[in-house]
């Protein structure tokens, strides 16, 4: 079958030739959207490279649309990669979305080729899916396969978000909240994070429960922002988890409760969070409203202390003023070999929108 896929490569060459992202193809798109007025560029210019948004529709939430080559067992799906290309040319929206992501990913033996990937893409956005709309936005996002323009991604994500896709909401709601690329408008961000919400986006529970959390951008309510915080941190997300242990110590929108506190600082710190290593190891080390574990915490200042947190190095050091030598060898051991448990949420928030999405609305004020 391998075979099969790659000399079905030569075929796809000879019926798409190496112009295949020619922006020609998608011009309609961008004509006549007086939806899209809002969101203008920030200059006419084409956008300089830089990191960007690069969110495609997770690959297993289409499971239930198509299916991977060769599962004869699916009902209505081709069998072969010449079987999809055949139905794709006739206008099949889930063969042209399988090659898309094909092509962009490299899979089941075909070579990654992003002028194919957006290709492909573009026949489905052209069909109004909001699943092409969405990626091929992403496209033109991150520059692949086709030259970097943000205003193009932002009425694409525009139209993939009017159509109910909660991915191409959360990703207009950062291009607007940041202003990169087009103009900023953290008021409609906003909107865009909470119809995203409501679709049980976790990004988006996040975004919007912080707002609340803050009252920056939102009106403060704890009572609003502890559901939607307390839902992204148990999809797994570091920040949120980091965030409903600070709710639950100061007893925010929540009872005051040490014990989920510590709970979930554990969880973010097992994924590398630097704060909640130093919070976690502060209330350990006190032990004054949860148990004192020592070493537990002589652990934490040490990983936060090679992170380069020069306080965390002094408290460290005065623990071990409290420990046994053997107790000191041991959290010593135990550091060395911590390796982070990043979920695959915390990986894509922090590849897609950066290390610290809080600063895009605690920073609010500075702008």
């Amino acid at each position: 079958m391998r075979k099969l896929f790659l000399t079905m490569i030569l075929l796809l060459d000879m019926a798409f030739p190496a112009a295949a992202a020619d922006e020609a193809l998608v011009l309609s798109l961008f004509e006549g959207t007086p939806q899209a007025e809002n969101i203008s560029a920030a200059s006419g210019t084409e956008d300089s490279a830089q990191s960007g948004i690069f969110s495609f529709l997770n690959f297993d939430n289409l499971k239930e649309k198509i299916n991977v080559f060769g599962n004869k067992n699916a009902q209505n799906v081709p069998a072969s990669l010449e079987q999809t290309l055949q139905a794709a040319k006739k206008g099949d929206l889930n063969a042209q979305l399988l090659l898309g992501y094909t092509f962009l990913y490299g899979q089941n033996g075909v070579p990654v080729d992003y002028d194919k990937a957006f290709y492909f893409y573009a026949l489905a956005a052209l069909q109004n899916d909001s699943i092409g709309l969405n990626n091929l936005g992403s496209l033109y996002y991150s520059g692949i396969g086709v030259k970097r323009n943000s205003a193009k991604a932002a009425i694409l994500f525009e139209k993939a978000a009017d159509l109910g896709n909660a991915e191409a909401a959360v990703n207009l709601g950062f291009m607007l909240i940041s202003g990169n690329g087009i103009k900023k408008n953290p008021t409609l961000a906003m909107q865009y994070f909470e119809q995203a919400a409501k679709a049980q986006n976790p990004t988006a529970q996040f975004m919007l429960g912080y707002a609340y959390y803050t009252g920056k951008l939102k009106p403060h309510d704890y009572a609003l922002a502890a559901p939607l915080i307390k839902s992204a941190a148990a999809a797994g997300f570091d920040e949120a988890q980091y965030t409903l242990a600070l709710m639950y110590v100061n007893g925010y929108g929540f009872p005051q409760n040490y014990g989920n506190a510590v709970k979930n600082l554990k969880y973010a710190a097992a994924q590398g969070s630097i704060e909640a290593m130093q919070v976690l190891a502060d209330i350990l080390s006190r032990g004054e409203k949860y148990n004192r574990d020592i070493p537990t915490a002589h652990v934490m200042y040490n990983l936060a202390a090679t992170r380069g947190v020069a306080k965390a190095a002094k408290r460290r050091s005065e623990l071990e003023a409290k420990m046994k030598i053997e107790e000191v060898l041991q959290a010593q051991t135990d550091a060395e070999q911590f390796h982070e448990r990043v979920s695959d949420l915390s990986q894509y928030v922090r590849q897609t929108f950066g290390t610290n999405i809080r600063s895009y609305i605690d920073n609010f004020n500075q702008d």
